[in-house]
């Protein structure tokens, strides 16, 4: 369920930055866009999340979230710096703890305390290794429980985060295109990684090469390559077609394409789909779904954040 498409220059039209996602929730499940304003904290302030509580920081940015209804975090959304963050369940071989952060609420939480894609990233992790993940994912079914993994974006640069509890690897995209879907992708080629990831690995007899980990052969429990015909392969294919190309418009046929699946109907649906388009000094405009399904739902633009930094409305 779910997936999250990032377009850099050179694959996109006029060397702009596209964002997309489809968030893919149990069908009925509401979800809708939500904007926080910016704000400061005072150093003793606690902050509630879905199921724990963690400190607040001093500061949090101007947020647009695609916000579930039951739940403190969202499923994808930007903040007044540029950044976007989306997010995908994936599924792995450690355990699942008790009550901790969701992946929503990390998702939240970059964006809230992050102003570059590299300072969200950085936000993200060290509180997943201080807090952990967990908790039930539904809001009728407390067992459905995921890891995750995520797509960070600003106008510089992209990263893929994937996550195995505490445990990540983190992968940067400076050109071109990239997708995830709901599989771990990222192998021993990484650029960053958790404190302690080799030496676990080597405690329990996971596949390593000297001192990287074999992330998606240590933790997976799905096929280590994307299968063919899954919604993660034609999203790839999709995105070569189009390269050097790619618009917002480019991604919001792609968010509708129904061969794929990625526009799911069934008993998970495609509840919200979010666009974004990046551009330098800060500029930026974002398209949020008013309803269900990408297919029948109309992408509304919404100006969440100052009109100086907003590119020119288009079709």
């Amino acid at each position: 369920m779910c997936d999250t498409f990032i377009a850099l220059p050179p694959s996109t039209a006029q060397g702009c930055v596209v964002f997309g996602k489809n968030s893919d929730r149990p069908v009925g499940e509401g979800q809708r866009p939500r904007i926080y304003p910016a704000a400061r904290h005072e150093g003793s302030e606690t902050l509630h999340c879905t199921y724990i509580d963690i400190p607040q920081t001093a500061a949090t940015h101007r947020i647009l979230l695609s916000q579930i209804d039951w739940m403190w975090g969202g499923e994808m959304g930007a903040n007044e710096h540029g950044v976007v963050i989306g997010n995908e369940a994936v599924w792995t071989r450690i355990e699942q703890g008790p009550p901790a952060l969701l992946g929503m609420d990390l998702v939240r939480l970059g964006l809230e305390r992050g102003s570059t894609a590299r300072q969200a990233l950085d936000v993200m992790t060290a509180l997943l290794e201080e807090f952990g993940q967990g908790g039930g994912c539904a809001e009728n079914d407390p067992g459905f429980t995921y890891d995750n993994s995520f797509l960070i974006a600003d106008f510089n640069e992209a990263w893929v985060l994937e996550t195995a509890g505490r445990f990540w690897v983190a992968e940067r995209v400076g050109e071109g295109y990239r997708n995830i879907s709901n599989r771990l992708s990222i192998g021993s080629r990484y650029d960053l990684c958790s404190k302690g990831l080799v030496d676990h690995a080597r405690s329990q007899g996971l596949l390593h090469d000297g001192d990287r980990v074999d992330f998606s052969s240590a933790f997976s429990t799905a096929p280590l390559e994307p299968e063919p015909g899954s919604r993660e392969s034609w999203g790839s294919q999709l995105l070569t077609q189009s390269a050097g190309r790619i618009s917002p418009e480019t991604m919001k046929e792609l968010l509708r394409h129904h061969d794929s699946g990625i526009c799911m109907h069934g008993g998970f649906e495609t509840t919200a789909s979010m666009v974004s388009r990046l551009g330098p000094n800060g500029e930026m405009a974002h398209w949020m779904t008013d309803g269900p399904n990408p297919c029948a739902a109309r992408f509304e633009r919404i100006d969440a954040f100052a009109a100086s930094t907003l590119l020119p409305h288009s079709s």
